[in-house]
């Protein structure tokens, strides 16, 4: 098993993080691959890896950037993507996803990460970590590209519970104006709720309900709520965090990435074909690329559940190395702005980055 020297201890600024290395569609290789490229960022990060010790330990000790900089915790199971979620609390004790969330839990890491089975995901989490006081329901809330300074608005939620009344709706509002504030900085957020248009007697009872609940609670939540809005608000810079329920959240969510790869997709037909077009594209190169990083959808990976007493992200389940890399730096950038302290304050998490349990064992 590898081991952190004393050298290598973590400081305040330089998190420990949990990652389930066997969870989603790519394998522990993909995994790995993230692991390495948020090293590459934040040089001073250590990461407890759970998995198969036997193939972890061959991906990852051949990275001589990670050296000294990981611990392997051997889980010889793991949760399958179509697992349900009661099947995984009955029989996730032993697999890499519980023994990832275990690390938060016990406060040996104040972020975990994984690709793995949503459903099971957050199952879990709400068990070992439980529900923050106040909660009624947590949620997944997402980084969508905007015109805001800080480029990106939140979503939520993304696909925690498919269902949302309005007491639901109203306990988003205040969790995404609470992530907004101290996880990103946002002194004051702008809360919006997705609906079918803007005028008050839209949308279905539970949305109009949930309008009138967080109108009144904006005051005493300290964010600002500017009502109603559509699907092409997402992305504006009139809000920072959008409201809506699970289902609705997911599908649009996932609709987007698919438009952003077609997009990428058609781009790349076009300028393939003809010599002139090869011949602009080569010109238009530098302008593309930035383009492509602004909405290319690995790079703006990782859903962060909220509600909870400990910080999980949630990767999606066929992520490559630049996905999990961008889901691995959500839950450092999280770590590093205390949020699991700011947010539960109510389990053994975010205490601070001091020497982890296995640095001197």
């Amino acid at each position: 098993m590898a081991r952190l020297s004393p050298e290598s201890i973590p400081d305040s600024q330089c998190p420990v993080i949990s990652i389930d290395a066997m969870g989603g569609d790519r394998g522990p290789a993909a995994v790995v691959g993230g692991i390495v490229r948020a090293a590459r960022k934040h040089p001073g990060i250590s990461f407890v890896v759970h998995g198969d010790e036997a193939e972890l330990g061959r991906l990852l000790r051949k990275r001589r950037i990670l050296r000294g900089k990981f611990v392997i915790r051997h889980a010889g199971k793991t949760i399958t993507m179509n697992a349900k979620p009661s099947y995984a609390l009955r029989n996730g004790e032993g697999t890499s996803m519980w023994s990832a969330i275990e690390s938060v839990r016990t406060g040996e890491s104040l972020a975990a990460v994984s690709c793995g089975n949503t459903g099971a995901l957050m199952a879990i989490s709400m068990m070992r970590l439980r529900i923050a006081k106040g909660i009624n329901r947590p949620a997944i809330a997402c980084h969508w590209p905007s015109r805001n300074p800080a480029g990106s608005n939140i979503l939520l939620d993304v696909g925690a519970d498919v269902r949302a009344d309005e007491n639901d709706l109203l306990g988003y509002a205040i969790m995404g104006s609470e992530y907004a504030r101290n996880g990103l900085g946002v002194k004051f957020p702008r809360i919006g709720l997705l609906n079918v248009g803007k005028e008050e007697h839209k949308g279905r009872k539970e949305i109009r309900a949930a309008f009138r609940m967080i109108s009144e609670a904006a005051r005493d939540h300290h964010f600002e709520f500017v009502g109603f809005v559509e699907g092409g608000d997402i992305p504006s810079d009139r809000v920072d965090v959008v409201v809506t329920d699970g289902f609705t959240g997911n599908i649009t969510l996932k609709s987007v990435e698919g438009t952003a790869i077609l997009i990428r997709e058609f781009l790349g037909g076009a300028f393939r074909r003809s010599p002139m077009s090869r011949i602009g594209a080569l010109l238009a190169y530098s302008s593309l690329r930035r383009l492509w990083l602004k909405i290319d959808p690995r790079r703006g990976n990782g859903g962060v559940f909220l509600g909870l007493n400990g910080t999980v992200v949630k990767s999606h389940g066929g992520a490559d190395a630049v996905a999990t890399a961008a889901a691995i730096e959500l839950a450092i950038r999280l770590a590093k702005a205390g949020f699991s302290r700011n947010w539960g304050n109510g389990g053994k998490t975010g205490a601070g980055c001091g020497k982890p349990a296995w640095a001197s064992a």
